[in-house]
C-alpha cells in the first residue's frame, strides 16, 4: 500500500512538472512522458531519463520503494534513486525486451 502511494505521489509531482513548468526550464532531454533520475552509490552517479511506463515495472518499482525509504517524498529535480547506475541500466534493458 505504502509503495503504491508512492508510485501515485511520483505520478502527480511528474505530470505536475510537465504541465506547470516553462519550457525554458525543463531540460531538452526530458520530455511529456519522461522523467529524470538519478542512480547514485558508492559515489557513483549517473542521471538518466526514463518514461513513466517503467513505472509498472516491478524491479524499477523496488528502486522507487528504496528511494523512499532513504531520501522520503522531498526529493526536488531529479528522482534519487539508491542504486549502481549499471543496475539501473540493467533494469532498463531487461524491461525494453
Amino acid at each position: 500500500m505504502m509503495l503504491r502511494s508512492f508510485v501515485g505521489k511520483i505520478e502527480k509531482g511528474v505530470s505536475l512538472l510537465v504541465h506547470r513548468r516553462p519550457p525554458s526550464v525543463m531540460s531538452d532531454d526530458v520530455r511529456e512522458g519522461y522523467f529524470a533520475v538519478l542512480a547514485t552509490k558508492g559515489g557513483e552517479s549517473k542521471r538518466f531519463v526514463v518514461g513513466l511506463h517503467y513505472l509498472n515495472d516491478p524491479a524499477f518499482l523496488g528502486l522507487l520503494d528504496q528511494a523512499q525509504e532513504e531520501f522520503g517524498f522531498r526529493q526536488k529535480g531529479a528522482l534519487a534513486i539508491p542504486c549502481q547506475p549499471q543496475e539501473l541500466q540493467n533494469i532498463l534493458d531487461r524491461s525494453r525486451v
